[in-house]
């Protein structure tokens, strides 16, 4: 028990040192030009069976969701292989610069950071993507606000993919895709 509670106090120590390292020294990218997909890609040495279970631990502390990620519109940020636990949120409460869960008008759970006020809502859009998504993040469609993230390198394959397998095929997948 012990042993478990430090391994997610370090890795909430680690997400937090990059988050805020992220948000200093990418801030420029957040607001500026869009980057190509050979951006940085975030990856840890850990499996992605170590990122699913340590991420539905800390999300099972609140009731919170846990997503997996498939793609790269939010590079350097985040991307294919990482894992994302996501709490619940009021529209009232977004402001810029924050990452929410949504699902837009495709039926699609899409991950991207929120860049402008619009009307009710907020417009949003991946950090490795040159323009906003066309559907408006609203208090209809709202799954939540990121607060953790865990990167993986989701090519691993060590001695608990069967867990890892189980823990992906029940955890919902969130695209952090090109605009649409």
């Amino acid at each position: 028990m012990i042993s478990s509670a430090r391994s997610l106090l370090l890795h909430g120590l680690l997400f937090v040192t990059v988050s805020v390292w992220g948000l200093q020294a990418g801030e420029a990218g957040a607001h500026g030009l869009a980057r190509g997909v050979e951006a940085d890609r975030p990856a840890a040495a850990v499996a992605l069976s170590v990122a699913l279970k340590d991420a539905h631990r800390l999300a099972a502390l609140k009731g919170d969701k846990v997503v997996r990620v498939e793609g790269v519109s939010m590079l350097p940020y985040f991307g294919d292989g990482s894992v994302l636990v996501v709490k619940a949120a009021r529209v009232e409460a977004l402001r810029e610069g924050m990452v929410v869960l949504y699902r837009n008008a495709f039926g699609e759970t899409v991950a991207h950071r929120v860049e402008a006020r619009a009307g009710e809502g907020w417009k949003v859009r991946g950090a490795n993507n040159a323009r906003t998504d066309t559907t408006t993040v609203t208090a209809a469609n709202l799954l939540g606000t990121v607060y953790a993230t865990f990167y993986s390198d989701p090519r691993s394959h060590d001695e608990s993919m069967r867990v890892a397998s189980v823990l992906a095929g029940s955890t919902e997948i969130a695209l952090a895709a090109t605009a649409r």
